[in-house]
């Protein structure tokens, strides 16, 4: 009986001790809200250095705008060089950040360090964070380099209502 006791104790602080280890801080993400001073669900206007690219369709179906942003202050994260930064634009609102680095170790770590552990997919091989209002996605892009990826939910949430709305009136023109 003894030992039933200590071993559902130490299940127990065991259970305990790896859920908080593993928890995303989502308030620190929140609170981010996109990477340095290129905010998610901002005009596009506000992103200093912002270079229109092209038009695309987003999911084949909503018209977005890819840019590409050159800043000084944007090129490296801590001792990380930062080879690229592009973002998308639906409705003139920021909702994706990419951002392309050198491959280095040390930008996990710190991602972990301020963010808490990430949760791993399998199927897609990335690790992701995740807050009310967007979601981090993490993993290596070709040999040489790193691939984040920040996602506003309030845009993606836009659009699929918008696809609603066009379903809605083919269903009505029958």
């Amino acid at each position: 009986m003894r030992q039933l006791v200590l071993a559902c104790l130490l299940l127990l602080v065991i259970h305990h001790g790896y859920g908080q280890y593993q928890q995303p801080d989502s308030e620190a993400l929140e609170q981010l809200n996109g990477f340095k001073t290129i905010k998610l669900n901002t005009p596009v206007d506000s992103v200093k250095g912002a270079v229109f690219r092209k038009s695309l369709l987003e999911k084949k179906l909503f018209e977005a705008n890819l840019y590409q942003v050159s800043d000084e202050n944007l090129n490296t994260i801590g001792g990380v060089r930062v080879d690229r930064i592009q973002i998308k634009s639906y409705k003139n609102l920021v909702y994706q950040i990419e951002v392309l680095t050198d491959k280095n170790p040390e930008l996990m770590k710190g991602l972990e360090r301020a963010l808490g552990k990430p949760s791993f997919s399998v199927r897609t091989n990335l690790y992701s964070w995740r807050a009310k209002s967007l979601y981090l996605t993490f993993g290596t892009y070709g040999k040489n380099q790193i691939r984040l990826v920040y996602h506003s939910y309030p845009v993606y949430k836009m659009m699929a209502g918008e696809k609603g709305k066009r379903i809605e009136e083919i269903a009505e023109d029958f």
